[in-house]
């Protein structure tokens, strides 16, 4: 993964919602694509840009392609960092963690 396609990833802004979205659970193309004013297959262009940089994972489960952060990466612990700082990173977090619980308790 070179510095040149990470950057390239983090320049643009709904990718980095997506990070943020990611930094709390794993999500399908269509489970991010529900939280933005965005098409599913361009929502699929940002995590192939994602996934290219090594940002994030994916994983088949089924039907489904479920996105993970990737937090082996350095990079991934300085925006996991920033996105807590960040006015537009903090609460998209906070969201996908009510979400994770709710969903842990329906299990």
């Amino acid at each position: 993964m070179s510095l040149d396609r990470i950057f390239e990833a983090l320049a643009s802004r709904p990718r980095r919602q997506i990070l943020a979205y990611l930094a709390e659970l794993e999500l399908t193309t269509s489970d991010l694509a529900a939280r933005f004013a965005m098409s599913a297959p361009a929502v699929s262009r940002h995590l192939s840009v994602l996934e290219q940089a090594g940002l994030v994972g994916s994983e088949r489960r089924g039907q489904f392609v479920y996105y993970r952060l990737n937090r082996d990466s350095l990079v991934n612990s300085l925006t996991g960092f920033a996105f807590e700082l960040c006015p537009v990173g903090g609460p998209l977090k906070r969201e996908s963690r009510a979400i994770a619980r709710k969903k842990s308790k329906a299990t």
